[in-house]
Parts: C-alpha cells; sequence; structure tokens
C-alpha cells in the first residue's frame, strides 16, 4: 500500500532518535521525547486550498522539522508516518 497525500498535506517518517552523543555519552530515559525531524516520504499537488493558492515547497527526500503537536500519525504495513499540512513544517533541514 502507499500514502498518497491530498492538497496541501505532507507524508512524513520521522527520524530515530539517537540515544548517545556523538563522543559516545548515554542519555538519559528524561531525554526519550520523539523529536520533531522527519523525512518527507510524499507530497501532495497544493493548489487552491481555501480561496488561496498553495505552493508546495517542500519535495521527498527532505529532512524537515515539524510543530510537536502535528499532524495525524498513520500505521501502514507495520510502518509509522505523520501526515502533516505542510503549515507545520517549520523548516527544512540542509
Amino acid at each position: 500500500m502507499k500514502l498518497v497525500p491530498l492538497g496541501d498535506r505532507v507524508v512524513l517518517k520521522q527520524l530515530v532518535a539517537e540515544e548517545t552523543t556523538k563522543s559516545g555519552i548515554v542519555l538519559p530515559g528524561q531525554n526519550k521525547e520523539k523529536p520533531q525531524q522527519a523525512e518527507v516520504i510524499a507530497v501532495g499537488p497544493g493548489g487552491v486550498i481555501d480561496g488561496k493558492e498553495i505552493k508546495m515547497e517542500v519535495k521527498v527526500g527532505d529532512q524537515v522539522i515539524y510543530s510537536k503537536y502535528a499532524g495525524t500519525e498513520v500505521k501502514l504495513d507495520n510502518e509509522e508516518y505523520i501526515v502533516v499540512k505542510q503549515s507545520e513544517i517549520l523548516a527544512i533541514i540542509q
């Protein structure tokens, strides 16, 4: 199966949080909060939504930072995805 977003929606796959720092220090349990970093898996077509023209600014493969409580979590073929509106994406990581 495949998720195909509609309108200004974007499908994200959350990046795995690192449990140790680069120097090898293991992070304690309170740092287990999900990161707001994800990879773009699919992008909707954009177009005119609620009377405003929406141009999609992200593309498949981009790594992005999104709002903490954004989107809808979806599980498909034992994989977890997050479907968000493009406006809930805060930045592209370059």
